[in-house]
């Protein structure tokens, strides 16, 4: 029986968290290539790049692309594809009191 989506998406962020030289590859850049590489022998699935950038985004992966060229920064520092933490800025977009959204109903106004 295969595990559901979220388990395996855990599993596969694992195998993420221990970096791309753990996987074989000479530098710590994640890329979509690679990570397509790796859900295929880990998982035994194919993806597209398209299908794998669309996977990480929606559970809160975003590319890192550097600010500086190759030559000013530090290249320990670019990490590729990250897992991005946003606090929360807004509350809830409903309102706490019953009410009505009809223009025609005094309770709306």
């Amino acid at each position: 029986m295969l595990a559901p989506a979220h388990e395996l998406f855990a599993v596969l962020e694992q195998e993420l968290a221990k970096g791309p030289v753990a996987h074989g590859w000479p530098d710590q850049t994640w890329t979509l290539s690679r990570i397509k590489t790796l859900i295929g022998r880990r998982f035994r699935e194919s993806y597209t790049v398209q299908g794998v950038a669309a996977l990480l985004k929606r559970h809160g992966w975003s590319c890192q692309v550097p600010a500086r060229r190759a030559v000013e920064r530090d290249g320990a520092a670019v990490a590729g594809w990250v897992k991005e933490t946003w606090p929360q800025v807004e509350g809830p977009w409903r309102r706490s009191v019953p009410g009505s959204s009809s223009r025609t109903r005094r309770a709306s106004r």
